[in-house]
C-alpha cells in the first residue's frame, strides 16, 4: 500500500504531462502496484498503449476518445463530449471505488479547457477520492480552483520545439 494517496496535476503548453504520469504507474507497476490510466480525448493507438499492455496488467490504458484529433474549430466537439460522459463515467467508478492504488486521469484538465467536462465535474471525481489512492490529472490550462486542489503541480513549459520547425509526430517518440 501507499499509505495517504495525494493529488498530481500535470499541466502547462509544454510536452511531458502524459510522459511525467506514465513514468509514475511503469515506477508503480516496478512495486507492483496497479495503475488504471483512464485517457481523455484520445483514441488513436499509441505507443504508451503498447507498452501499458506489457506490464501483465499492472498498468491497465482506456481510452475515451475519438479517432479524430480534439480540435475545437472542426465540429467535431459533440462527438469529443460524448465520449467523454462514458470517460467520466468510468473515472468517477474507479476512483469512488480505490480500483487501483493510481489512478491517471489523462487529458482530462485538456479537457475541461476545451469545455468538453466542467471544473466541477473534476472537483467532484477529487472529493470522492478515497484516502489511500493516488490520483493523477494531466492536460493544459489548469484552473486556479485546480491548482488550489492538488497537492503536487507541476507546468510543463515549452521553451523551444521542433513542431515549430514542421516536424511532424514521430512513432515511438510522440505517439
Amino acid at each position: 500500500m501507499i499509505g495517504r494517496g495525494y493529488v498530481h496535476i500535470y499541466t502547462g503548453n509544454g510536452k511531458g504531462k502524459t510522459s511525467a504520469a506514465l513514468g509514475l504507474a511503469f515506477r508503480a507497476a516496478g512495486s507492483g502496484l496497479a495503475t488504471l490510466v483512464i485517457q481523455f480525448m484520445k483514441g488513436l493507438p499509441s505507443g504508451e498503449r503498447a507498452a501499458a499492455a506489457m506490464t501483465g496488467g499492472l498498468v491497465r490504458v482506456e481510452s475515451y476518445g475519438s479517432d479524430r484529433f480534439c480540435r475545437p474549430d472542426d465540429g467535431s466537439m459533440e462527438e469529443h463530449r460524448a465520449l467523454a460522459v462514458n470517460a467520466l463515467r468510468r473515472s468517477r467508478e474507479a476512483v469512488s471505488l480505490g480500483e487501483c492504488p493510481v489512478v491517471v486521469l489523462d487529458e482530462i484538465i485538456t479537457a475541461c479547457l476545451f469545455g468538453i467536462v466542467t471544473e466541477d465535474e473534476i472537483l467532484d471525481i477529487i472529493d470522492m477520492k478515497p484516502e489511500g489512492l493516488e490520483l493523477v490529472l494531466t492536460g493544459r490550462g489548469a484552473t486556479e480552483r485546480l491548482i488550489e486542489r492538488g497537492d503536487l503541480v507541476t507546468e510543463m513549459r515549452e521553451v523551444k520545439h521542433y513542431y515549430r520547425e514542421g516536424i511532424p509526430p514521430r512513432k515511438g517518440i510522440e505517439d
